[in-house]
């Protein structure tokens, strides 16, 4: 029984170090896709960072750029202005000199000419005035519809990296996603083989106790009943002979005396038979 037991608590402690291996290279494997995705996770937020980082770049550039073409239209419409001023000053003082020359000339042909000819002048550097405007808003024109183009081919170029990189964190999340969900079916699959094994195996060791126990109680019973017949048994057979040795007794003391000896001798036997039959079924 001893062995038997020893025997026992090997395969347990057996059955006991294979579950904790198990155990352990669960824990292992869970440790490991926490590291995995953890290192995914920060590659993805770099990556995410560098191209807000240049998103951010890129509009800073924009605005520099267009303060800029701001500055510039300014510039430019403050020069035209500054001459356009002084354009009309020198024209107020032309007027001026040809009134005092018209006040101070008597001879109205060359006054009509010079007029004539003031009135010329001026048509034309009015045209000329009018074209210049016209050159400088039809370049502000085209201008302003080329940066539109490029503004507006920019603005698709940065919808369609926006679209791309969106689609692309959508694709690695969703197969991120699945391996997660994959990797986590097979673990419960797992887990739930594993209590099922080690419910089958809890049963079938109880139930195996349970027998042993049960034959054992079953012998120990039968051994109880053997016993308690024997020493009926023995209680009658020591009953018939002292009624014998009483009989004997009195028919002869002689005879008695030695009869006492060779029943008591004979006890002593029997007593020693019944004994070694108890350790025989003590042993069995």
């Amino acid at each position: 029984r001893c062995f038997y037991d020893q025997k026992i608590i090997q395969k347990t402690f057996g059955e006991w170090k294979e579950w904790w291996s198990v155990c352990r290279e669960r824990k292992l494997t869970l440790r490991a896709a926490s590291h995995h995705s953890h290192i995914l996770h920060s590659l993805i937020f770099k990556a995410w960072r560098a191209y807000v980082c240049r998103q951010q770049e890129k509009r800073n550039k924009y605005h520099v750029a267009e303060a800029h073409a701001k500055k510039q239209t300014l510039l430019r419409t403050w020069q035209c202005w500054l001459a356009y001023v002084d354009l009309q000053k020198t024209k107020r003082g032309m007027q001026a000199v040809a009134l005092a020359v018209r006040e101070r000339s008597c001879l109205r042909i060359s006054w009509a000419v010079w007029r004539k000819r003031l009135y010329q002048n001026c048509t034309g550097c009015e045209m000329n005035v009018l074209a210049l405007q016209h050159w400088a808003q039809s370049l502000q024109f085209r201008a302003w519809l080329q940066w539109r183009e490029l503004y507006l081919h920019r603005q698709n170029d940065k919808q369609k990296e926006t679209r791309a990189v969106t689609h692309h964190q959508h694709w690695i999340l969703k197969r991120c996603m699945d391996t997660w969900l994959g990797h986590l079916n097979l673990q419960r699959t797992k887990k739930h083989w594993n209590e099922l094994a080690r419910e089958h195996h809890r049963s079938r060791i109880v139930r195996h106790c349970f027998s042993e126990w049960r034959l054992s109680w079953e012998c120990r019973r039968k051994l109880h009943a053997h016993q308690k017949d024997v020493e009926k048994l023995a209680a009658r057979v020591v009953l018939q002979r002292a009624f014998a040795h009483w009989k004997h007794y009195a028919v002869l003391c002689v005879e008695e005396t030695r009869q006492g000896e060779l029943a008591e001798k004979h006890y002593k036997h029997h007593l020693l038979v019944r004994a070694l039959l108890c350790v025989r079924w003590k042993r069995l």
